[in-house]
């Protein structure tokens, strides 16, 4: 299983970001994806998840600004950021579970600033 995230960067209060994930090694269709992501010095937290039939879970602090989507036919999973808020400023990372396995991306850096 391999997970490669891309699209991230520096982007003003306010702006938008997609990031993606490609993945690779599994039944992609088959397994739900998530979102996570990590501030400086705190834990990794759940963003947001999407099940194999495209049904869809955020946390709160992100509804109405985040969207998750997943195109099976390309293998990607994607994370439309719009509205972003300095509090955004992270490292996010996509996960799938396979057979009680977790696998995790290696992360691509958000940071929202002006």
């Amino acid at each position: 299983v391999q997970l490669v995230e891309s699209g991230g960067g520096l982007v003003q209060p306010g702006g938008s970001l997609r990031l993606s994930c490609a993945a690779s090694g599994f039944t992609f269709s088959s397994y739900a994806m998530g979102w996570y992501r990590q501030a400086p010095g705190k834990e990794r937290d759940f963003v947001a998840r999407i099940s194999s039939g495209g049904s869809t879970y955020y946390v709160d602090s992100v509804k109405g600004r985040f969207t998750i989507s997943r195109d099976n036919a390309k293998n990607t999973v994607y994370l439309q950021m719009n509205s972003l808020k300095p509090e955004d400023t992270a490292v996010y990372y996509c996960k799938t579970t396979n057979w009680g396995t977790h696998y995790w991306g290696q992360g691509t850096q958000v940071t929202v600033s002006s």
